[in-house]
This record gives structure tokens, C-alpha cells and sequence, in this order.
């Protein structure tokens, strides 16, 4: 299943509200949306909700059938006039007709129906859809983009000619950071199309924003009605929940200067790519976002012509051959377009990585070094740290000292303010206290402004730690950590009148340790195959100020009056699309490199070290392989890394032989029909050219051998030696030790055997790491580095 972020109220997601959403969502927390339901969607839900369900229905691309039709859709068609009585009319159960992700379509069908279709010729496999959830200012400067006259930006023309697809909550196309002031032409390889719909013309797309589509049809037939509350949505490819405007500035924005949020993280804001052109696909709505529309909006992108496709979206992990993401993306990365998905906010629980297919790029969540300080003075004069975008540096009203209180017993859920919890007698004009978790971080502070509180702390529980997720809350307030919310709570436990004022502190870069991962960035081991170490890398995904709408307040919640251009939200959303803006900067640079050269590039370039040249922490502990992958973004050092780990698509069908896939499960992934135990024979000892290496030790097994091809990609001629950090209790040894290329693009292969030095029953460790790196003799910086994880099973 899959996830989408959430708005900056609520992002990054709170473990107890993750942890119930088992679908498909955007990797940040989404503001509610109102969706207005068509005639026919109406009469389709109410006539048939009890008895129908959206099915992905997936057929033989060469299907002896299908020669009989004059198009794919009438073929497409002659399934449901197969299966339907004679009294209905087929085209009112067909969604989608998909031609490029995969070949077949989305139906509407009941059990009996279902049960007949499986049963018809050219039906290689039939999904149920699945809901998924949505899993700046500073960051392209904390990654060193701007800094070199030689860098990134510079070598890539700052990713001109390169088309990103986003497949989110659509777009504001009036926000600063789609204006196509100096942009070039449209591509002439671009086939897409903006489309019209309400408050959206054809109009509303230019240079920069070149395209714009939306994809509703499997929400509207599966979602129930919106609450009244929620925010309008538009049935058209604009942006009313800010997600996806977040997402595509981040990705590709232009230069925008004197952008902040109410003051707060001012600078110039650049996405990734600011010389990008951008393509939008509105997938996701007021529930989530529906694998059968997210299909359609892949299938489109890869005939529109995108190098790159950009999905903040996913969930918990899935087998591949269930996967609609994966298998989409496959055919995607057939095409040449590199695939860049979320790995999801479920962290810090093991094996929650999402979007594990190896053909995908699977970003984590980091920090950045910028803070907001807003900081608790207690009444005993003792200090606790928070963090703020509050304007109340500004508002000295703001900093006025307040008396605490903090409202629990019952069932109400005072503690963690919800609205309609806390009694005004008790909160009026106080500074209130109320604990993180269940309901969005934002919306407690409207909680304590609606029952008269003057001010508020959020509180982290035992599950946040210490994670620093900020919000332009509607009232003075601050966000502290676990460790600080105990001494708080300690001193209003100790004292009979506690008071407190908040002080606020503006914006501060560069004094703290930084990257560090994320809290709630999804960890490894990858769930369904061991020997593909995921998430890949991990990049800003904390505190990220990007493009905003000009229909929300910077909370996203309708509470909220204020209008700004950009707010700040987290979640490995947010680090998708600067992934997905650095593949479009090496894409540009190397408009012939594949996918996987791509991916290699940001991989065997990432820092396992922060800005202080510090192992990258996780907590109060050094990060693991299974948080950082290989480490963290480093796009200057990505543009130009000297050597690449490349994978030609067909050797993903052999490694989904190693796995033990079946025939009809690797044809439902790849659309090949291929027989692995000749495969198999003829690639005897094959491993998959990753550019990472895991190895997953079963009882008896005892070692295990490792090849790898190294493409040239830097001087003519280059000699690389490798150093080795062995995991503990295992020997790594390697031959050669010397790669000599006599010429660009040669590739030369290596052997590593791994061999385990534990007993299996007797060891006391189930995982270790390690690395290798390739340094380049006669060129310090070409250092190619590849982790290595070894679990025992």
C-alpha cells in the first residue's frame, strides 16, 4: 500500500496517526479537502456501493485477442461486455484504459463478475485499487548547490531541457515559483497536454509549468463523502491542499527572492532544478490517492515524454507483483524516465520502507541545520528549547508570561487538544499544554484558540523523541522535545502556580549538527528481498519551506485566515522531489545516462558523514544502513562521480528470478515471459549490479559471492584502488583490488566474496556494516562508495 505527506499542520505525521492508515497516502500530513462528486459518480456509488469495487485488470500486451479490436479500448471494452448481463452498458463500468504503465484497465466490478473475468483469455492478473496517503529557502544551499562556479547547477545549465512529472495533489499555478521568466521553450519531445477544469484554464500552464492533468475517477467511485468542513476541492488539476505545490517547487522552482514564512526562514527560494521544466498529475484528493488513478497518470507521463517522475506517495511495503507503483515504474524506467518515490513516514519501525523496487529510487528524511528557535522560560528561571515558526519576535504580546496548565482525566482527549476537549474555564487566556499525537499539530493550537487559550506547547511524547517538526501555528507557540516535555511537566507537577513565556527567536543557521535522520523517516531491512538495501539515500525532508496556495493559511486548515506564498512542511515527501530535482540536474548533465546510471550517481556519491565530517546521527546513535542507505545527497559530488553501477532492464527480470519469483508473477511485474530456470542456468552466481551491497546470511550459509560492473564515466583514463571497512564478524576480501579504464564508458567487473566468521547459533549480533570505496589515484574526488549490510538470519 501506499502514502502521501500531509500538510504542514500536520507533517510530518505523527507515528499514532500513521500507524491506522493502512493505505496509500502522501508522505506529509494532508489538509482535508471537500470533493464535489459528478452526476454519474453519484448514481455509480449510490446504486452500486454495496455490491461494487474498483479492479485493476491487467492482460497480455500481445494478446491473441486483442487483433480482433480496432483500438486498445474497444478491446478493452470486450472484457466487460464478456462478463456484464446484456442490459448494461460496459463503458459505464470502465475507468481507464491503461496502454504505456501496463496494458489492460480499471473496472468496476462485483464478486461474481470478477470471478467470470479472471476466467477469460489474456487476463494475466486482477489487483483490488488501493488507497494510498501522501508519505525552499535553505536546502539547495545546505546541499551546496550555489556555491561553485563549477558545481551542479552550472554543469547541468541548472536542468535545462529536463522535464519533471509529479504525480501529486496538482498545483497553484499563480505562486511565484512557476513563473517562466527566462525559462526556454517548451521541449519539443513533450506530447502533454494542460488540462482544463474548474478554476484551472489551458491558460494557467506557461514555460516553466508546461503541463497539468488530473485523475479522478477511481476516488470518485470509492471515496465516501467528504465532512463539511473541509477544505473546497477543485475537480481540476489545481492544488487545494498545498501538497503537491509544495512537492513540484521543491522539485523545480524558480528563483523566488524575500520568500519566508510570516517572516520566519527569509531568503531566495530555488527548487532543485530551478531551470526545469515541470509537468503536474493530480492523483491525490481529499482520502488519499487510488492506485488505479495514480496508474493512469503514470501511463500518461510516459507517453507525455517526462525524464523524470516524482511520487510522494506510498504506504507500508508490498510484494512487487502487487505493487501498481512498481510495476508502473518498471515500465516507466523501460522508457528511460527515473523513478523517484518517498520511503515513507512510518519510521523508526523496522522493515517499513515503502516503494522497494530496486528500480525505483527510495528517499529517506533528514535534517537541515536551520532552527526556529522559540524558547520556554519557566517560573524558576530554568529554560526549555523549542522551536517555533510563530511570528512572535515581531508581536512582543506574544512573549507575555502566562500561567501553565495542562488538562487530563476523563475521555475527552484534553491532553492532546482536541477541539471541543478543554473547558474554557480552565484554559481562558493560559498557556496551554497539550501532548503530540493522534490529531494534526496544528489543529491543537486552533483547539486551544476556539476554548479561549492565549498560548500554547506541543509536547513530544515517548514516540517523537526528539524530533523537531515546526508549524505556523494560529497562536503564540512551541514545539519541545520528549526530554524537555518531562521537565516541563516536572515543574508543573512541583510547583502550585507554574507560569512560563515564550520566547521567540527568529531563524538561526548553521550552529547545529546536521544532516541528522529524521524520526519518522521508514526504516529497513527491505521486507521482501534481502539483498536490496533500502531506503537508497536520504535528503532534506525536515522544516521545508516551499510553495504554498493562495486558497490556505499557512497551517492548511480552513481555521486558518492567513495567506502566505510559501510554509514549511516535513516528511519524506518533502525529500522525494529534492531527490527527484537532482536525477533532473545529472539528467540534463547526461541527457544519455539510464535510470540506474542516475541512481547510482546519488548513491555511491552520498555522505555518511554530516557537516562536520561526524557519523550522521539517528537519535542519540550513530545512523544505520537501514535509515540512511547510502547516505546522504550530495548533488554536487552526484553530477560528476567518476564511476557508475549501470542496470540494463533486463537484468532486473533475472534478479526477480534469484528471489524465486513465479513466471506469471514476473510476467505481471516486467510483461515479459520468460522461463527462470534457463535464465537461471545461464547466469549462474548472478547478482544484481546495485549500488549497494546486502547480504542476508541463512542458517548453515557460511559465505557468499558478489559481483559488480563499473562503468567509466569521469577521465579517459583512470586507475581506482579499493579500500574495504568490513562488517563486524565478517571477512570481506576482492578481486581485483585495481580497476584500470583505458577509455570512457569502459566497464570493468569486481568479485567479493563475504564471508561470515560467526557461528549461526552462537553469534549474539543479527546485522553489521561496512563499506568499500573506490578512490580514483590521480583524483581525490571520485570516491565511489557502495555500504554493505549483512544480517543474519
Amino acid at each position: 500500500m501506499f502514502e502521501l505527506s500531509s500538510p504542514p499542520s500536520n507533517t510530518p505525521p505523527d507515528p499514532l496517526q500513521d500507524h491506522q492508515i493502512p493505505s496509500i497516502s502522501l508522505f506529509s500530513m494532508e489538509p482535508k479537502i471537500q470533493l464535489f462528486f459528478s452526476a454519474l459518480c453519484v448514481c455509480l456509488v449510490s446504486v452500486y456501493g454495496d455490491t461494487l469495487q474498483t479492479y485493476i485488470v491487467q492482460l497480455h500486451p500481445q494478446g491473441v485477442t486483442s487483433s480482433l479490436f480496432p483500438t486498445k479500448p474497444h478491446w478493452h471494452l470486450s472484457f466487460l461486455e464478456q462478463t456484464l448481463s446484456s442490459e448494461e452498458d460496459p463503458s459505464s463500468r470502465l475507468l481507464y484504459s491503461y496502454g504505456s504503465a501496463i496494458e489492460g484497465f480499471a473496472a468496476l466490478l462485483s464478486e461474481t463478475e470478477l470471478e467470470s473475468l479472471r476466467s477469460l483469455p489474456d487476463v494475466v492478473a486482477v489487483r483490488p485499487d488501493r488507497l494510498h496517503q501522501l508519505h525552499t529557502t535553505y536546502s539547495y544551499k545546505f546541499l551546496g548547490l550555489g556555491n561553485s562556479s563549477n558545481g551542479a547547477w552550472v554543469k547541468s545549465g541548472f536542468g535545462r531541457g529536463t522535464i519533471i512529472g509529479v504525480l501529486d495533489t496538482g498545483v497553484w499555478p499563480e505562486s511565484p515559483s512557476f513563473a517562466d521568466d527566462g525559462m526556454p521553450l517548451v521541449p519539443k519531445k513533450w506530447r502533454g497536454i494542460c488540462q482544463e477544469g474548474q478554476n484551472f484554464k489551458a491558460t494557467s500552464c506557461n514555460r516553466k509549468l508546461i503541463g497539468a492533468r488530473f485523475f479522478i475517477k477511481g476516488h470518485h467511485v470509492s471515496s465516501a463523502s467528504p465532512s463539511a468542513n473541509m477544505v473546497d476541492e477543485y475537480i481540476s488539476p489545481r492544488d487545494s491542499s498545498g501538497h503537491g505545490t509544495h512537492t513540484s517547487s521543491t522539485a523545480g522552482g524558480v528563483s523566488v527572492p524575500m520568500a519566508s514564512v510570516l517572516g520566519n526562514g527569509a531568503g531566495v527560494a530555488r527548487g532543485m532544478a530551478p531551470g526545469t521544466h515541470i509537468a503536474v498529475y493530480k492523483v491525490c484528493w481529499f482520502n488519499g490517492c487510488y492506485s488505479s488513478d495514480i496508474l493512469a497518470a503514470m501511463d500518461v507521463a510516459i507517453a507525455d515524454g517526462v525524464d523524470v517522475l516524482s511520487l510522494s506517495i506510498g504506504g507500508f511495503p508490498l510484494p512487487l507483483f502487487d505493487d501498481s507503483i512498481a510495476i508502473g515504474s518498471f515500465r516507466a524506467v523501460e522508457h528511460g524516465i527515473s523513478v523517484i518515490c518517498a520511503a515513507g513516514n512510518s519510521g523508526p519501525l523496522q522493515s517499513s520502507v515503502a516503494n522497494i523496487a530496486p528500480w525505483i529510487a527510495t528517499i529517506g528524511a533528514g535534517t537541515l541545520d536551520r532552527k526556529f528557535p522559540a524558547i520556554v522560560r519557566m517560573g524558576n528561571r530554568e529554560y526549555v528549547y523549542g522551536e517555533s515558526l510563530f511570528p512572535g519576535k515581531r508581536l512582543p504580546s506574544a512573549e507575555k508570561e502566562l500561567e501553565l496548565v495542562y488538562v487530563t482525566g476523563g475521555n475527552s482527549g484534553s491532553e492532546f487538544c482536541f477541539r471541543g476537549s478543554l473547558p474554557k474555564a480552565k484554559v481562558q487566556g493560559k498557556m496551554v499544554v497539550c501532548d503530540r499525537g493522534v490529531n494534526g499539530r496544528a489543529e491543537k493550537g486552533v483547539a486551544v484558540k476556539e476554548a479561549g487559550g492565549a498560548a500554547m506547547i506541543l509536547a513530544n511524547t515517548e514516540i517523537n523523541l526528539e524530533e523537531d517538526s515546526v508549524d505556523a501555528q494560529v497562536l503564540p507557540a512551541t514545539e519541545i522535545g520528549y526530554e524537555e516535555a518531562v521537565r516541563l511537566k516536572t515543574y508543573m507537577n512541583t510547583t502550585r502556580h507554574p507560569r512560563a513565556r515564550i520566547i521567540f527567536g527568529g531563524t538561526v543557521v548553521g550552529r547545529s549538527r546536521a544532516p541528522e535522520v529524521a524520526q519518522f523517516s521508514a526504516r529497513g531491512p527491505n521486507l521482501y528481498d534481502a539483498s536490496i538495501l533500502k531506503p537508497d539515500v536520504i535528503a532534506p525532508g525536515v522544516n521545508i519551506i516551499a510553495a504554498w496556495p493562495q486558497n490556505l493559511g499557512p497551517t492548511g486548515l480552513p481555521e486558518d485566515t492567513r495567506r502566505v506564498n510559501f510554509t514549511v512542511m516535513s516528511g519524506t515527501s518533502m525529500a522525494c522531489p529534492h531527490a527527484s530535482g537532482i536525477a533532473a540536474l545529472i539528467h540534463s548533465a547526461h541527457p544519455g545516462w539510464t535510470p540506474a546510471a542516475i541512481k547510482s550517481a546519488i548513491m555511491t556519491s552520498a555522505d555518511a558523514n554530516d557537516h562536520r565530517g561526524k557519523p550522521i546521527m539517528d537519535g542519540n546513535k550513530p545512523a544505520a544502513v537501514f535509515a540512511i542507505g547510502a547516505g546522504h545527497v550530495n548533488p554536487n559530488r552526484a553530477i560528476d562521480p567518476g564511476l557508475i553501477y549501470d542496470i540494463r532492464p533486463d537484468e532486473y527480470v533475472i534478479h526477480l528470478c534469484t528471489l524465486g519469483y513465479t513466471r506469471s508473477e514476473i510476467f505481471t511485474i516486467t510483461h515479459r515471459n520468460v522461463s527462470c530456470s534457463g535464465i537461471l542456468k545461464m547466469n549462474r552466481g548472478f547478482s544484481l549490479n546495485y549500488p549497494s551491497i546486502s547480504v542476508a546470511f541463512k542458517q548453515g550459509m557460511k559465505s557468499k559471492l558478489i559481483t559488480r560492473r563499473l562503468t567509466n564515466v569521469g577521465n579517459p583514463y583512470s586507475v581506482y584502488s579499493v579500500q574495504v571497512k568490513s562488517p563486524e564478524g565478517v571477512k570481506v576480501s576482492i578481486k581485483p583490488r585495481r580497476l584500470i579504464f583505458k577509455h570512457i564508458n569502459q566497464s570493468l567487473n569486481y568479485r567479493m566474496w563475504i564471508t561470515s566468521r560467526k557461528k549461526t547459533r552462537t553469534k549474539k549480533i543479527s546485522f553489521a556494516e561496512g563499506g568499500l570505496t573506490w578512490i580514483n589515484a590521480h583524483n581525490s574526488f571520485h570516491r565511489v562508495r557502495s555500504p554493505i549490510s549483512v544480517t543474519w538470519k
